[in-house]
């Protein structure tokens, strides 16, 4: 099956947010087997979005539209979508009873125009929305699929990991298991990767190996089709075995894990607790920690000693240390995360400290980075980086570097 994905929406050519429903759609229909070649974007013109439907109709077996359900006047996907195959719209009762029920829990009065959002295509599969009032539908018209979705990624997401993939699955009519697993690598380059996998992508078939680079990391997309779902994993097991031989030194987690969640489950595994200091960091270390449920259990607190003054006033970094290294050395990364450790009583410290951008500082140039790393019972380790991105690239990077560093010392 082919696909198409239509964003409606005048916001989105204005630049006023960002398509994100696209990546999502496009992402969940690979790990299913369905081919993805366009993403149009339409705004909320019902000739404009006819001529762009006359098009995707003559390329594409399924066609998902996201956005237009909505109860203004400009929510015209639905009605141009029924001219369009020729089919009327009627009231879906359960749509309508749940509208219904969302005001009178809100304690608000329901105008008319709501009315509109529980409108569906006449004879279409109705796709429930649990997290907001436009219900989605399915519609088949001969050969062609159409899925209309909410454009709020909030509705939209839940809505088609929940019922729009088993709609589409069904109308594939496919018999073959489809098992889909990401591999996910830090510090590493998608360049530098992809040539340490070269020939098994150009051999690929069966299963298939996808490289994407994202926020400073790079994943690999594996996915098996066999009549068999075990032998499908089989299948993908035995391609990880060849991947990880050769990039392995560079694998962290699989699927929808990142770095700081991997190190929430080691810490929280060997009962360890950590403490931070952060200078050019500004506690975004902390920050991403304590996203992660239970970080409680593992963070005993932390400081951002932006200044010198907080370095030796409040971290106990020696005045001498940063005299005669400067703040931006190993040696006082190496203050820093001991103690802070000491500070907090943690079983870890960890300290961020250099020079984020754009200008040099203490003869230092942008995206020089110290990270220390204190663990009881070791020698306080530190590293150096040189990283190259604008200021806030070089913030997100230096904690993700200190993230795979403390993931390194657990596994010794």
């Amino acid at each position: 099956m082919n696909a198409e994905i239509i964003a409606v929406g005048s916001e989105l050519l204005l630049g006023q947010i960002n398509n994100t429903n696209a990546r999502f759609l496009s992402a969940q229909l690979a790990s299913v087997g369905v081919n993805v070649y366009f993403h149009t974007v339409v705004g909320d013109n019902p000739s404009r979005l006819e001529k762009v439907l006359e098009v995707a109709g003559e390329r594409s077996d399924l066609i998902i539209l996201t956005g237009g359900l909505g109860p203004t006047k400009d929510d015209l996907t639905k009605e141009t979508i029924a001219k369009h195959i020729g089919v009327d719209l009627a009231l879906d009762e359960v749509a309508m009873a749940s509208i219904e029920g969302y005001f009178k829990r809100t304690n608000r009065v329901m105008t008319e125009n709501n009315r509109k959002q529980a409108l569906v295509l006449k004879g279409s599969e109705v796709l429930p929305n649990d997290h907001g009032m436009a219900p989605g539908m399915m519609f088949t018209s001969g050969k062609r699929h159409y899925m209309l979705l909410p454009g709020p990624p909030s509705e939209m997401e839940p809505m088609f990991t929940k019922y729009g993939i088993p709609a589409i699955t069904t109308k594939m009519g496919e018999q073959a298991k489809i098992v889909s697993r990401v591999l996910r690598f830090f510090g590493i380059g998608e360049a530098a990767l992809e040539t340490k996998l070269e020939d098994l992508i150009e051999k690929q078939s069966n299963p298939t190996i996808a490289p994407l680079a994202s926020e400073s990391e790079v994943t690999v997309r594996l996915t098996a089709r066999d009549q068999s779902e075990e032998h499908a994993i089989k299948l993908i097991d035995e391609l990880e075995a060849k991947i990880l031989e050769r990039v392995g030194a560079y694998f962290y987690g699989y699927n929808e894990t990142s770095l700081i969640n991997e190190l929430a489950m080691r810490l929280k595994g060997r009962g360890l607790t950590i403490a931070a200091a952060e200078s050019l960091t500004g506690g975004m270390f902390q920050e991403q920690l304590t996203s992660v449920p239970g970080a409680s259990a593992i963070l005993k607190g932390g400081v951002v000693c932006y200044s010198n003054e907080a370095k030796i006033n409040i971290v106990n970094v020696r005045k001498e240390t940063i005299e005669e290294n400067g703040s931006v050395s190993a040696a006082c990364a190496q203050e820093l995360a001991e103690n802070a450790a000491k500070l907090f009583g943690a079983d870890l410290g960890i300290s961020f400290t250099g020079v984020a951008g754009p200008e040099e500082l203490e003869g230092h140039p942008a995206g020089t980075v110290f990270i220390g790393i204190h663990q009881k019972g070791k020698p306080t380790i530190t590293e150096k980086l040189q990283l190259a991105g604008t200021r806030e690239i070089n913030r997100i990077r230096a904690v993700k570097h200190g993230c795979r560093l403390l993931i390194n010392s657990l596994k010794e």
